[in-house]
């Protein structure tokens, strides 16, 4: 991936690099080829990837279940798989778009 996200037929693909402890859950802007995600939840034992997976599911418009960690569930660079998301955030939906333009 020369992008930190691409589509896989209808799954995206994101590469993400998680910041645990934040101050608030938010999606922040390309870091090369991962995707700065911010959490609150502390990094224990996988905790800050779970709650990750739910603040992005709802940023994604899908259920919790439609995201998988493919790699990185206790490490802060991480692939994640959302299957047929009904909402893209504005940082990927112009990176897609950029991709597609290519």
């Amino acid at each position: 991936m020369s992008s930190f996200c691409a589509m896989d037929g209808e799954t995206l693909v994101l590469n993400i690099l998680g910041k645990p402890s934040a101050k608030l859950d938010a999606i922040g802007k390309p870091k090369g080829i991962q995707l700065k995600v911010s959490v609150t939840a502390a990094p224990v034992v996988g905790k800050a990837t779970d709650h990750m997976v739910r603040f992005l599911a709802a940023e994604f418009g899908v259920s919790a279940h439609d995201i998988t960690v493919v790699f990185g569930r206790f490490n802060i660079n991480k692939q994640l798989r959302i299957k047929a998301p009904k909402k893209l955030p504005p940082v990927v939906a112009q990176a897609l778009a950029v991709v597609d333009n290519a």
